[in-house]
């Protein structure tokens, strides 16, 4: 996750450039729930572009993990976007305690890293070590030997 974010961070800090740009920063109070909205629908193309077009963010060929449906076909774009709208359920228990209780600071972040601990564990409970939005998804991760080639044609 950690390096999935350091690449993130260039792409979301181009599309916040551009968002700024060309909304010339006139209202950022009134805009601000739409940037969030955009920021989301930007991480949300990254994701599914690259789970349906070889299985693959850079981050996931770097650790050799490739995502497929449970068939061990190509995930569709149906599936790469519920996979996408169900992984956010990994910051909603933190998100909810954050919010519930009026949380401050470093608190805050620590409900968040808390309930994102709580969620890993979860895979736990599955049987095959699934987390919850591939189960719902009907998508899987798997491994990919070191001396694979993934093509985009799979």
């Amino acid at each position: 996750m950690v390096y999935e974010g350091v690449l993130l961070f260039g792409v979301l800090f181009a599309a916040e450039l551009a968002f700024d740009l060309a909304t010339q920063n006139l209202n950022p109070a009134l805009l601000r729930n739409w940037d969030h909205l955009y920021l989301f629908v930007v991480l949300g193309l990254y994701f599914t572009y690259f789970w349906g077009h070889g299985g693959q963010t850079l981050p996931m060929k770097t650790w050799h993990i490739r995502l497929t449906s449970t068939e061990g076909a190509r995930v569709s774009f149906k599936q790469a976007c519920l996979r996408y709208a169900l992984a956010w359920m990994w910051f909603l228990p933190g998100l909810v305690i954050w919010y519930a209780f009026d949380v401050q600071r470093w608190t805050g972040v620590i409900m968040l890293l808390v309930g994102l601990c709580f969620w890993a564990l979860l895979s736990k409970l599955d049987a095959n070590g699934q987390f919850l939005h591939d189960r719902l998804s009907g998508t899987l991760l798997i491994a990919v030997p070191k001396d694979a080639v993934v093509s985009d044609t799979e």
